[in-house]
């Protein structure tokens, strides 16, 4: 039986099925009536011949010199190299490379540490399968509490963070520490006066402790809700619907206060808070547009009044001048002659009477 191993390729000689040697590239005889067998694999990547033991292949010289084994221990991740590049991760804990065209190697990344540190880069990460780490990703104004276990490890500034699973149960919960509104809306009030109305309150607010809000707080803004309606109700239920209506701004700054005093047990500042919308019933609304019709009717009948007094007032001191001052009256009868004649083409007149007379005449003779 002839033989021919190419520069590639390696044979793996066998006698009635037990490994004798390796041998690489030429022409080689072997007699098939003596139990002789050839197995020709390229000598390319990973190591496929899997019928003889490695134990027993380990054995030939040559092999281990065109040869490579990795095997990655328990805490550890492998990552496969060929020529010093990152090309895959490795899924098995034992690997046999041949080492002869190409360099391949598998580099160990310890999960010893449960942080992951910034010798592993994101091109590794992106290699390893998302089930072996924890991502935590904290913004700009969010806060990170970061658990080991159920049980706080430490706080999280914004940032990008990886955490191996190996050795403890990671888990965060990020907390928004911007400025929050609160909006209640559409909240019923009966009034002192036993007027039914609804009422929009906004407030604003920031978290302070996070970590005792997470701690001894469930559904913090339902709380907040809750609290803020009991609230606007003891406080706008003292006043009558005409007090509300124009004790608007005092009464908002009232139930700031109160929510102001009661901040720390829900660990939050409050901001601000503030009526923004009364609402009134269809009748009532009727009521009070009609009123206010009536009042805007009698304010207009006022200000007739004051200017018709004004007018005639106006007049009265313009007569007693003229008839105190004969220029002035005549001048005037100049103005008014000047205004009719833009109108009249021509006016005949003589000196044997006032103009204003004159005129008079004029128009009683039309």
């Amino acid at each position: 039986m002839k033989v021919v191993v190419k520069e590639n390729e390696a044979g793996f000689v066998t006698k009635n099925g037990i490994f004798q040697r390796m041998i690489t590239v030429g022409k080689y005889y072997f007699s098939r009536a003596l139990g002789y067998q050839v197995h020709i694999e390229e000598m390319l990547g990973e190591l496929n011949f899997v019928d003889i033991p490695y134990q027993v292949l380990e054995k030939d010289r040559t092999f281990r010199e065109d040869t490579v084994k990795y095997e990655i221990p328990d805490g550890c991740l492998g990552l496969i190299y060929v020529n010093n590049t990152l090309r895959a991760f490795a899924v098995r804990k034992e690997y046999i490379f041949w080492n002869v065209f190409e360099k391949y190697e598998v580099r160990l990344v310890s999960m010893e540490k449960t942080e992951i540190g910034k010798e592993v880069t994101k091109q590794m990460l992106a290699m390893i399968p998302t089930k072996y780490y924890t991502t935590v990703l904290v913004r700009e104004g969010e806060l990170g509490l970061l658990y080991y276990n159920h049980r706080l490890e430490r706080r999280l500034t914004s940032g990008a963070y990886y955490f191996w699973n190996e050795k403890n149960t990671v888990t965060a919960q990020i907390v928004d520490m911007k400025q929050t509104e609160l909006n209640i809306a559409g909240q019923e009030i009966l009034t002192k006066d036993k007027i039914g109305i609804r009422m929009n309150v906004a407030c604003t607010y920031k978290i302070q402790d996070a970590v005792a809000l997470s701690e001894k707080i469930k559904n913090l803004e339902q709380q907040m809700y809750s609290f803020a309606q009991l609230v606007i109700r003891e406080l706008t239920g003292n006043y009558k619907l005409d007090e509300i209506l124009e004790l608007k701004e005092e009464i908002s700054k009232e139930i700031f206060l109160k929510l102001k005093e009661n901040e720390k047990t829900f660990y939050v500042e409050f901001i601000s808070a503030g009526i923004k919308d009364i609402i009134l019933p269809g009748e009532i609304k009727d009521i009070m547009n009609s009123v206010l019709v009536a009042e805007k009717t009698a304010q207009a009948n006022v200000i007739s009044r004051r200017e018709e007094v004004a007018s005639t007032r106006s007049l009265l001191n313009t007569a007693k001048l003229m008839d105190e001052n004969k220029t002035l009256y005549k001048l005037k009868e100049l103005e008014y002659l000047e205004r009719i004649c833009d109108r009249v083409g021509e006016i005949s007149i003589n000196g044997s009477a006032g103009l204003l007379e004159q005129l008079g005449v004029l128009m009683k003779n039309r």
